[in-house]
């Protein structure tokens, strides 16, 4: 067993746990490759719905292990300091890119501290709920910038581009009430209340066509950078015709109209 537990705690629902408790979940190389290749099984598996991100005990992630991360399989030996990290960063960059591929929707419940690559984990979800105890700590100044894995561009489009830089620059703790309020995560909630929330948050996602959330969930990230609003409006008409032409959405109509839980079959 690796130390990302993968369960199902409600139907369609997948939960990725980081489980190293001890060392505050941080990330060793392993589970660098190991979270990569969950995410990749999850991509074509109709049965998941929706993915759940968390940490177990009393963190989510403490960003990089730097004492007992072990060493980069996929690395050779004898390169050069410029070639060594450069492969080291092409393979953890993958990790935010493929959360934001996935047809299902991520979400993160972020319990206690998200620091360096958790904190970036956290902005690479779809959702992110957070308990109270949840802090968000930008370690990546200990490495010597005050970003990685996308971070400098994921955060100014949550909490835009002045809050960003200076929550970049400064390194400044971000607690999780204010991250509510400038919209860092989508809601703060009591710890223990965090995963029912969470799960109450995947099943209202899954009340929807799985083709219909996968089409919105692709529209909205491809979107944030469309070249204009036509350029949009016609990626979402092309979505709109694809899901239109499935059974699935058809299920969802009726099912409307009959005040009933659709039943989605993949047709």
């Amino acid at each position: 067993m690796g130390d990302i537990l993968r369960d199902t705690p409600a139907e369609g629902v997948c939960r990725l746990t980081l489980n190293r408790p001890d060392a505050l979940n941080s990330l060793s190389y392993a589970m660098y490759g190991e979270l990569i290749d969950h995410l990749e099984s999850i991509r074509y598996d109709h049965d998941v719905r929706v993915v759940l991100l968390t940490g177990a005990g009393r963190a989510f992630c403490a960003g990089h292990d730097t004492r007992a991360g072990g060493a980069p399989d996929w690395v050779d030996e004898g390169l050069g300091k410029a070639q060594w990290q450069r492969r080291i960063m092409d393979k953890l960059g993958q990790i935010p890119l493929r959360m934001r591929a996935l047809p299902q929707p991520v979400i993160c419940a972020v319990n206690g501290a998200a620091a360096g690559a958790g904190y970036a984990l956290a902005l690479a979800a779809d959702m992110t709920v957070a308990a109270r105890s949840a802090k968000f700590v930008n370690a990546f100044h200990n490495a010597g910038t005050g970003h990685e894995l996308g971070f400098s561009y994921m955060l100014p489009r949550l909490v835009g581009a002045q809050r960003a830089a200076e929550l970049m620059l400064t390194g400044r703790a971000v607690m999780a009430e204010e991250a509510e309020r400038i919209g860092l995560v989508l809601r703060c909630i009591d710890d223990a209340r965090l995963m029912d929330e969470a799960l109450a948050l995947a099943d209202a996602v899954m009340a929807n066509s799985p083709i219909g959330i996968a089409l919105t969930k692709s529209s909205m990230w491809l979107n944030a950078d469309a070249p204009s609003l036509e350029a949009a409006i016609e990626m979402e008409n092309r979505a709109i015709f694809m899901s239109q032409s499935t059974g699935d959405t058809g299920e969802k109509r009726k099912a409307f109209f009959e005040k009933r839980r659709p039943k989605f079959t993949g047709q």
